[in-house]
C-alpha cells in the first residue's frame, strides 16, 4: 500500500518500512530524478521505484539513527545514487556525499529545499522543506500529534527547532517518519482533554487506521491546533504542565516527561 500526492511541480509518494516508519519518494518529472527521504531499509525502498518505473537519484538523510539511514549503503551500490545529509552529524551518516546545513540549504534536480537545523531528539538533525510543494520532511523531530523522544538533546533544543517548524504555513503537508500517530493522540487527548479541535482529529484519525490508510502527511494547521508538543506555550497546558513561573520550554519538557512515562 502507498499513498501518492499528484497535480504537484514534484510527486511524492509515502510508503511503509518496518513495522512503523515511512519512507518518502520524491520525483520530479522533468529530471526523472528521484530522491527517498530516509530509507530504513533498501528493499521497500527500491520496490517503490520500481511500481512506478523510476530511478534513484538521491537519498535525503534528517538524522543518524539506523531506522533512517539503514538502507543507505545498499542504495548506493545498487543505483550510485548521491546521499545528502546533515553536516551537523556527517561522520553518523553512512555514504554522506554532500553535507547541508541552514545556510546551504538542499538542492535536488533544480528544485531548492530549506534546511532547519532541529537539534532535541539528535545532536545533529535536520528537517528538509520545499516551499514551493509545501512539503516538509521533520524525520523524528515533529511527529503527527507528537515529537521525538529527547535522546541527545534538551527541552530548551527542541522547543527552539518546533518553533522553527511551527513557523511555516498552515498549508504545510508534513511528513513526519513514523506511524505514531494514534498513540499520540491518546496522550494528547490527556494532555489537552479540553482541546476540541482534537477531539475531532481523534475521530478522523480512528477512522482513517480503521481503513488501514496513514496518518501521514498531516497539515501544520492540524497540528498547531492540536499537537500538545507545539502548544507548549498555551495557557491551559501551561497550567497542566508548568506553573507561573516556567518557561515554554520547561513546559514542553514537563509535556515531553509525561509523554514518555504514558
Amino acid at each position: 500500500m502507498s499513498s501518492t500526492v499528484a497535480n504537484q511541480p514534484l510527486e511524492i509518494v509515502v510508503f511503509p518500512m518496518l513495522s512503523d516508519n515511512y519512507g518518502f519518494l520524491i520525483h520530479d518529472p522533468a529530471s526523472g530524478a528521484t530522491a527517498v527521504v530516509d530509507p530504513a531499509e533498501a528493499a521497500p525502498t527500491l520496490a517503490a521505484c520500481t511500481a512506478r518505473g523510476w530511478r534513484l537519484t538521491h537519498i535525503l538523510n534528517t538524522h543518524h539513527h539506523g531506522d533512517h539511514v539503514g538502507g543507505n549503503l545498499d542504495l548506493k551500490a545498487k543505483t550510485g545514487c548521491t546521499i545528502i545529509g546533515p553536516a551537523y552529524d556527517r561522520d553518523r551518516i553512512p555514504g554522506i556525499d554532500v553535507a547541508v546545513d541552514e545556510a546551504s540549504g538542499a538542492d535536488f534536480a533544480g528544485h531548492h529545499a530549506q534546511v532547519f537545523f532541529v537539534p532535541g531528539h539528535t545532536r545533529g538533525h535536520i528537517a528538509y522543506w520545499f516551499a514551493d510543494n509545501r512539503a516538509l520532511f521533520c524525520g523524528d523531530t515533529l511527529f503527527s500529534l507528537g515529537c521525538g523522544r529527547l535522546f541527545e538533546g534538551t527541552p530548551a533544543q527542541m522547543w527552539s527547532s518546533l518553533l522553527k517548524l511551527r513557523a511555516l504555513p498552515d498549508e504545510t503537508r508534513v511528513y513526519c517518519a513514523h506511524e505514531y500517530t494514534q498513540s499520540n493522540c491518546r496522550f494528547a487527548l490527556t494532555a489537552e482533554p479540553e482541546n476540541a479541535a482534537l477531539a475531532k482529529q481523534a475521530d478522523r484519525i480512528a477512522t482513517t487506521r480503521a481503513a488501514g490508510g496513514f496518518t501521514v502527511p498531516s497539515t501544520l494547521a492540524v497540528e498547531k491546533a492540536c499537537n500538545p508538543f507545539l502548544r507548549a506555550d498555551q495557557p491551559d497546558l501551561r497550567k497542566r504542565f508548568g506553573g507561573p513561573g516556567s518557561s515554554d520550554a520547561d513546559v514542553l519538557g514537563a509535556i515531553r516527561a509525561a509523554k514518555d512515562r504514558f
